[in-house]
């Protein structure tokens, strides 16, 4: 018997099979196409590509463990969070999906909060809005698209499309709406106050379901193209990274993860609501029934690094990057990045942030530039660690995992700027490994705790060096001090590209 995963990335869909002791019995990635970026900030994917990746990384995981569908219990998702898939009459997709990174609705952003009120949304949803949430999203399309807006007939999120063409449902679960702007986090529903107040109407919101309840069964027409059996329950899965979570274990308190990505995640279990005033991090609820998650994001952590090897470095094996890194002195030599390729989320919250070295002299070469993307990347994961532990949180070691943490240099390095033991777990899968133990949980019956607790393993532990730990949070301090200079400039630069 096996439960599946599925996880619908931003460069790739992943199907995943565990057995009932959720350990990992075979894995397949199918690769989606480019993100399309019109304009700057503007990112865009077709949900169709989703579709057809998820269909062929099913059938090949399914060849892969000589298993049939009829092997497979259940089946759970997972996903990019935030992006905007709208369907028309017929289930048709009206338009491609603006996605998590896209920056382009300010403007809404701003109508929102001048129209509701930054309180009163605080009031219904418990986290600001921001551009990368879906609301926003589709207040622009209403803006500049409105013949689009006026064939909608549904609303749904990246992994959810999936799961429509899957079952057939309009359907999500609490942890992925929690990032959409039109959820009240607090009492894990949707809020039709907020839908209400900005115009949306309530109709277009599929069911909402707890992460490893049934929310759904896979379709004739699914078992069809997919291989799985009809029937098959499909349980409501996971936003990205509360399935991450739930694969590195982070369903308790006390356990925090760090996953380097396209974006960077800092994450941390709450049995308890609490949020940061001031909006830097967001709460957002749990794949754990009736419990919440808060977390940071860095908008472009894994893709500086992707930037500069394809512009810089194309085809050079990420290893082979960081292994050049490890040799430039730490600190770079006084050189610093600034990971806003995509704008910001924590701590700025500023759409118009840009990147860039900071620093840069005669004497650098290319190794320092190299390691300063790196360092850059982690220091702002370091400025969500600090939030966190400002709400509370205790943090005594952070699980790592996601492509960065493939690297045994970029893990040390962690732990030096984080000043925390950099723990690593026996398997690196993520969200998909979430997702089908969500599924496991979902169709025995078991918490999802105890699923976690048999099912993920510590295996390595870094601890920080003391020299290099002082060194860096004194880094740390000048890359604070970066941003906040430069706020001015950006506006500037965002004026010359409107």
């Amino acid at each position: 018997m096996y439960w599946l995963g599925i996880d619908i990335g931003t460069g790739s869909s992943r199907a995943l099979l565990v057995n009932d002791k959720g350990a990992i019995v075979a894995g397949v990635t199918a690769a989606h196409e480019e993100i399309h970026m019109e304009k700057p900030m503007w990112a865009e994917q077709r949900p169709e590509d989703w579709w057809g990746a998820a269909q062929k990384a099913i059938r090949e995981v399914l060849a892969k463990a000589g298993a049939t569908g009829a092997a497979v219990k259940a089946v759970g998702m997972s996903g990019q969070m935030h992006g905007l898939v709208m369907l028309d009459e017929n289930d048709a997709v009206i338009r491609p999906s603006l996605i998590w990174c896209d920056q382009r609705s300010q403007a809404q952003v701003d109508w929102i909060n001048g129209h509701v009120g930054k309180e009163k949304v605080l009031e219904c949803i418990a986290n600001p809005v921001l551009t990368g949430f879906t609301l926003p999203k589709l207040l622009w399309v209403r803006d500049h698209e409105p013949a689009n807006y006026a064939r909608m007939r549904k609303m749904l999120l990246p992994k959810d499309y999936v799961r429509f063409m899957l079952t057939g449902e309009y359907a999500t679960e609490v942890s992925d709406a929690s990032g959409t702007a039109l959820f009240d986090v607090v009492r894990r529903r949707w809020s039709y106050e907020l839908a209400e107040a900005v115009g949306v109407d309530k109709s277009v919101l599929p069911d909402c379901y707890e992460s490893s309840e049934v929310s759904g069964r896979i379709s004739a027409a699914a078992a069809a193209a997919t291989g799985l059996l009809e029937g098959t329950p499909v349980v409501g899965g996971g936003g990205d990274q509360a399935a991450s979570a739930v694969g590195n274990g982070i369903v308790e308190p006390g356990i925090v993860s760090c996953t380097i990505g396209t974006s960077g995640v800092v994450f941390a279990h709450m049995e308890k609501v609490a949020y940061d005033p001031a909006g830097r991090v967001h709460t957002f609820c749990h794949a754990v029934t009736g419990k919440w998650h808060v977390m940071g994001v860095t908008q472009g952590a894994g893709l500086s690094l992707q930037w500069f090897r394809n512009q810089l470095m194309p085809g050079v094996p990420y290893d082979a990057l960081t292994a050049e890194a490890a040799g430039a002195m730490a600190g770079s030599q006084g050189l610093f990045w600034l990971p806003y390729l995509m704008g910001e989320r924590t701590p700025h919250l500023d759409a118009t942030a840009r990147g860039g070295f900071v620093g840069l002299t005669a004497r650098h070469t290319r190794a320092d530039l190299i390691r300063a993307v790196i360092e850059g990347i982690s220091y702002s994961l370091a400025d969500c660690l600090e939030i966190i532990e400002g709400m509370g949180v205790a943090v005594e070691s952070v699980r790592v995992s996601g492509g960065g943490a493939q690297s045994a240099f970029w893990r040390q390095l962690l732990a030096d700027i984080f000043a925390k033991k950099a723990v690593t777990l026996e398997t690196q899968e993520g969200s998909a490994h979430g997702a089908a133990l969500l599924a496991l949980a979902g169709q025995t019956g078991a918490s999802v705790v105890d699923i976690c607790r048999m099912a993920v393993h510590e295996v390595e532990s870094l601890s920080p060096r003391a020299a290099e730990a002082k060194m860096y949070q004194a880094g740390h301090a000048v890359y604070q001090a970066l941003y906040p200079a430069l706020k001015p400039v950006y506006a500037m630069i965002d004026g010359l590209e409107g």
